[in-house]
Formats: structure tokens, C-alpha cells, sequence
């Protein structure tokens, strides 16, 4: 074949090409796998694991009603978040709500759905005993509650103190709500599916010297 060009070089140099362009395809895709990253500490205090029910968007969120409160520094409750700030370096304000709003829902859910397990490690000795009364009384009536938080409007810091290494935070919730509790029939004992805005106020406590960083649940009432 003198003075022409090999057409089997060609051939070869296009199946070769094919090749790598498959290859890279394959290698630069993940494979399901992977391990993932291991969660980083929070400086919030609430566990990173604990992931919080995602909420449902409303025409109210979309309107910009959702916003969050962090008090004046000046301000008696802005004082003692300086005092906490002062103990624990990795405290901040916002993203301590950040953190609040998870534990928020993640409470309420556990709550109305007798999980045990997630509000222990979330609520003080006291608390917790109070939520497990509720708990076993409904179980024992053979009630079965059904709990939706659909939106946070507002989060807002009340109040907050600091007694030695004993940190309180004050946290009110305003939120958009469904509370339905059906009996053993199924007829409706109390609340509706209709959403409903509330107010309730949360207390947080944590001793800032100690070990574990988590923020438990001391006091809640509504407002």
C-alpha cells in the first residue's frame, strides 16, 4: 500500500479513543460505595446525627413571614448570652436557633409518635418523665395522636441566665400546627387536621463545663 494512508491504523486509533472516553465516564462517577464524611461536631450543641424533619413550605414562608429574634446585646437576655459566650467560646446566638428549631421539631415529632428513644436524649430527667406520663396515658386509652409542624414563623430568645456553669435559654416558637388525636375507633378525641398557628416557650439548659453538648429541654408552656 505504498503512498496511502493505513486504514487499519485509523480503525485501531478510534476503537482506542472510545475506550478512554468510556473509561472516564465510569471512573468519574460514584459508585454507591463510597463512605461517607463523618458528621462534624455542631457548635450548637444538637446533635448532628439527629436529622429534623424537613418542613412543608406554606404561602406564609413564601411571603417572608419566617425570621428569627436574637436579642439586643444591650438588652438584660443579650447580657447573658455574652456571659454564656464568655464560658463556651463556640456559642453563638444563631445558630444556637439553628439548632432549637431541630430539636423543636424533632421533640414534638417524637412526641406524638411515643418515640421514646429520641426524646430522652433530648429532654432533662424531669421533662422527660412528664412527656412519658403523657406517652403511657395515651397508649393506654388506645389514642393514637397525630402532630404536623407545617412552619416556623418566628423564633425568638425571651430570655437567657447564667448560674455558675449552668446556661438557660428561652426560645419562643411560633408555628403553624395540625394536632389530631383519633380513639381506639378512630373518632376524634381532641384537635382537628385544620392548621393552627401556636406559640410555645422552650427552655433550654445545658452546664457548659461539662462533656456532653447538648442543650436539653427543662420547661415548656404556651403562650
Amino acid at each position: 500500500m505504498t503512498g496511502g494512508f493505513p486504514v487499519d491504523l485509523i480503525l485501531f486509533a478510534m476503537v482506542a479513543a472510545f475506550l478512554v472516553l468510556r473509561l472516564r465516564s465510569v471512573l468519574g462517577k460514584r459508585t454507591g460505595f463510597e463512605r461517607p464524611a463523618a458528621p462534624e461536631p455542631r457548635a450548637d450543641g444538637f446533635d448532628p446525627r439527629a436529622k429534623a424533619p424537613e418542613a412543608v413550605p406554606t404561602a406564609a414562608q413564601a411571603a417572608g413571614r419566617d425570621h428569627r429574634v436574637v436579642p439586643d446585646p444591650r438588652s438584660p437576655p443579650g447580657q447573658a448570652l455574652g456571659r454564656i459566650a464568655a464560658v463556651d467560646r463556640s456559642f453563638d446566638p444563631a445558630r444556637f436557633l439553628d439548632g432549637a428549631e431541630g430539636a423543636f421539631r424533632m421533640i414534638v415529632t417524637a412526641f406524638a409518635a411515643g418515640d421514646r428513644q429520641t426524646l430522652r436524649g433530648l429532654l432533662s430527667d424531669d421533662t422527660y418523665a412528664g412527656f412519658e406520663q403523657a406517652i403511657t396515658a395515651r397508649e393506654a386509652a388506645g389514642e393514637t395522636q397525630r402532630t404536623e409542624v407545617r412552619a416556623v414563623h418566628e423564633m425568638a430568645i425571651d430570655a437567657a441566665d447564667l448560674r455558675g456553669t449552668t446556661a438557660d435559654v428561652t426560645v419562643r416558637f411560633v408555628t403553624d400546627q395540625i394536632n389530631l388525636t383519633t380513639g381506639r375507633d378512630g373518632e376524634v378525641v381532641t384537635g382537628s387536621d385544620a392548621v393552627t398557628e401556636l406559640t410555645d416557650v422552650w427552655t433550654f439548659q445545658r452546664d457548659l463545663n461539662a462533656s456532653d453538648p447538648t442543650w436539653k429541654l427543662v420547661a415548656t408552656h404556651s403562650a
